[in-house]
């Protein structure tokens, strides 16, 4: 959910009603948005969860009514890992991990500072949404044979402990999100416990309330639709929408 600013030359200031796309063209996977006119020489797009770290070529199209697309110009991005990306496919993989969850509980002990909680919070969010998760994948980890009365540490353990508000809400939406929250850990406290136990009021009335809202902290993000090889996503903030299909 980057902003790309696109600016345009002279000869590109062109009248209201061209609509200028970007276009990302990678080895499995294209994707097409649409773009906001911030002044007659700026755009503005959301740049899209891509499925590897590749260079692909970007396109800014024109099109009007009548009149065929017109290439304005071409260029490369390059789609990177960052650590975000790092810690969510680590989380993801040691779902169900003991020794892992565990190992993560040393971040509770150095409390960073609310500023940086929230950065991670919206950074790891974001990267674990754009994970290709296994069609098997749970919250709980791959062995479903523990019964839920076994203590043991989960994601959703880790996730209340540092206050992650949207982290939570988005396993709260996966398999075996909801089973986790009446899970004991070793020292007998449950997701809802901690929350309630560290003063995360938001946080304890999403775990608790039926009907509980989609944090509002996700308001300005994109929303995604999936169709078989396609998926549409709206970014509610610009207002710019995404169509990514699998070549």
């Amino acid at each position: 959910d980057s902003v790309i600013t696109v600016q345009l030359t002279e000869e590109d200031k062109v009248e209201d009603d061209v609509v200028f796309y970007l276009v990302f063209t990678g080895s499995t996977v294209q994707h097409c948005t649409s773009t906001r006119k911030i002044n007659p020489g700026s755009l503005e797009t959301i740049s899209p969860g891509h499925d590897c770290c590749e260079t692909v070529k970007v396109a800014l199209c024109a099109s009007r009514e009548g009149h065929p697309v017109l290439v304005v110009a071409e260029d490369s991005f390059q789609f990177v890992q960052d650590e975000a990306y790092d810690a969510a496919q680590f989380l993801a993989t040691c779902a169900g991990n003991q020794q892992a969850l565990n190992f993560t509980r040393f971040l509770d002990r150095s409390r960073p500072p609310a500023a940086d909680v929230d950065f991670l919070d919206e950074k790891v969010a974001l990267a674990f949404r754009h994970l290709k998760l296994p069609a098997e994948w749970n919250v709980l980890g791959a062995d479903q044979s523990l019964t839920e009365n076994i203590p043991r540490e989960t994601l959703m353990h880790f996730a209340v402990r540092l206050g992650l508000l949207r982290l939570t809400w988005f396993l709260l939406q996966q398999p075996g999100g909801r089973g986790a929250l009446s899970i004991h850990n070793n020292e007998g406290a449950t997701p809802v416990s901690l929350a309630l136990e560290r003063g995360y009021q938001k946080l304890h009335q999403l775990l608790t309330e039926e009907e509980a809202r989609e944090p509002d902290s996700w308001s300005t993000l994109s929303h995604t639709v999936h169709s078989g090889d396609y998926s549409v996503k709206h970014h509610r903030g610009l207002d710019v929408y995404m169509l990514t299909a699998e070549a």
